[in-house]
């Protein structure tokens, strides 16, 4: 087995080269990057909280709020439904996670029947579910209940929605490599290093950014809503640009805000900051097709619950775009151009705690990863060098060395993120090489001992121990692979370093070692191994 094969010798050099690529760039300063990153990778490693600074935050999915905004969803649908198909009823109404409607007319229930039911939609992966059940009941009543399998497939889809809302809102904050995972069934764990202020990443992360069309009801007075008189089609929003006095707006949505393919910030004719709005062509159509139907009637611009402006239609608005006019600033109409490319959040999130790790930490955790790494590096030298001699130590230190080049330019490549944990994986890395030297060199003295040559005890050591290596770095693999899995933050990322490092201590250990042995065997030709 220890033989100079030209695959070997090339795979090595190949792998020392590449190392060297995509490592040198994360000692060079960054002006050095800028000037060479025509010709070669500049990527650098990206540090993780813990050793840079910044923002953690844990949040949680309002589920209460995500069942609330389902069945008012679904109260609309039931009393659109009827009303397309002309069945009188009465008593619609929502409680908790149902819904209840009574047909007026008793030969209307099969039609009516058909038509709640088919409200109800399969659950992606389970074709034999529904998100909803229809139940007739007493006096030609029906109810429609959000089954508790449709419940939970909607949260778990909301959480995943918000991730990638999140992700896209943080990322327009300029945060470089935010970590952003699923902790439990319905929270999010958000890191973001080099971000300083929790507050902006809280204001631009928790709003829903909920925008919809709707229009406002003119049949209810001043009288009727002092009086809490609404229509039960109809709620009652504040209008901020009147400084929150209320008005009443219909709850059936015109156009809403997944229809936008556009917004940026603008000015009104006043010159002052306005958010200008652009539809897709299936938003375009519905918004203007409402327009035309509603000639002279007011409709409202609802953002969150809150109506920016409520002007009157004058004509048919039918080129698909628009502006959003208010007592915005330019930082606000920035901050909600943002928020509205990302998209809404399903539901609302609420903030169950928050940390800020300073600069100063971070460098302080920095510096003491690296004294940890030195003083890890010298210990194994001088114990190679005084367990094994110069030759042979000189060998799995080099072995070492470009192991270590090797996890950091595969950490640089993957842009994984090193955490401290990490450091600590890195670290517990170069043990495990050096424990796979260990195993060889052992193997090689003891057939040095039976009285092997040293041609045959170099290549009968290498071949023996490959086993028991391979043994241990598997065993080393498929635990950082169930902690990768199964954990969370600082542990996934010490998996993570552990699984690159297996790789790297194996490669290193028995290719790297055999052939810088190889090589000295062949311009020494020893009668006696110096080990």
């Amino acid at each position: 087995m220890i033989n100079l094969s030209r695959w070997k010798v090339g795979l090595v050099i190949v792998a020392v080269l590449l190392g060297i690529l995509f490592s040198l760039p994360n000692f060079l300063p960054a002006s050095v990057r800028d000037q060479v990153k025509s010709f070669m990778p500049t990527q650098i490693l990206n540090l993780g909280l813990d050793l840079q600074g910044g923002s953690y935050l844990l949040m949680e999915v309002d589920t209460d709020d995500l069942i609330k905004t389902k069945v008012n969803s679904l109260t609309e649908e039931v009393r659109s439904g009827l009303n397309d198909k002309s069945i009188a009823f009465t008593g619609l109404a929502a409680s908790g996670s149902s819904v209840t409607v009574r047909v007026t007319d008793p030969a209307a229930m099969n039609d009516a029947y058909g038509i709640l039911s088919k409200l109800a939609s399969t659950l992606p992966n389970n074709a034999s579910a529904k998100d909803l059940t229809v139940q007739r009941g007493n006096d030609q009543t029906f109810t429609l209940t959000l089954t508790q399998e449709g419940i939970r497939s909607t949260s778990a889809g909301a959480v995943e929605t918000s991730i990638e809302v999140i992700r896209k809102r943080i990322d327009s904050l300029g945060t470089k490599e935010p970590s952003i995972s699923r902790q439990g069934i319905n929270r999010i764990v958000i890191e973001a290093p080099g971000e300083s202020d929790p507050e902006q990443l809280k204001r631009v992360i928790g709003r829903t950014a909920k925008l919809t069309f709707q229009m406002v009801d003119e049949t209810v007075s001043q009288a009727d809503l002092a009086a809490g008189r609404i229509p039960p089609g109809s709620e009652a929003l504040p209008d901020d640009s009147r400084g929150g006095t209320p008005i009443v707006v219909r709850k059936a949505i015109l156009v809403a805000g997944n229809s936008l393919n556009k917004a940026n910030v603008g000015v009104d004719q006043y010159q002052r900051p306005a958010i200008d709005f652009g539809f897709n062509g299936e938003g375009a159509k519905a918004f203007g097709d409402a327009t035309a139907r509603n000639i002279g009637k007011r409709f409202a611009i609802i953002l969150d619950g809150h109506i920016v402006s409520a002007p009157t239609i004058q004509g048919a608005i039918t080129g698909g775009s628009g502006q959003i006019t208010g007592s915005f600033t330019h930082e606000e109409a920035s901050e909600i151009v943002n928020i509205l490319k990302s998209g809404a959040l399903p539901a609302k999130l609420n903030f169950e705690s928050q940390r800020t790790v300073g600069a100063e930490l971070g460098a302080d955790a920095v510096h003491a990863g690296i004294v940890s790494t030195v003083i890890a590096f010298i210990t194994i030298v001088v114990f190679m060098f005084l367990a094994y001699g110069f030759v042979f130590g000189g060998v799995s230190i080099a072995a070492l060395l470009v192991n270590l080049l090797l996890i950091i330019a595969s950490m640089t490549v993957f842009q994984a993120t090193l955490t401290l944990p990490g450091v600590a994986g890195l670290i517990l890395s170069l043990a495990v090489a050096v424990d796979a030297n260990v195993l060889i060199y052992e193997r090689i003295r003891d057939e040095e001992r039976a009285g092997h040559k040293p041609i045959a005890a170099l290549d009968v050591g290498f071949s023996r121990a490959l086993v028991s290596i391979m043994d241990a770095n598997i065993t080393s693999l498929i635990s950082a692979l169930i902690m990768f899995v199964f954990g969370a933050g600082p542990v996934r990322g010490f998996a993570w370093t552990l699984m690159i490092g297996v790789f790297t201590s194996v490669f290193s250990a028995i290719l790297v070692s055999q052939v810088l042995l190889g090589f000295w065997y062949r311009a020494t030709k020893p009668k006696k191994l110096p080990i």
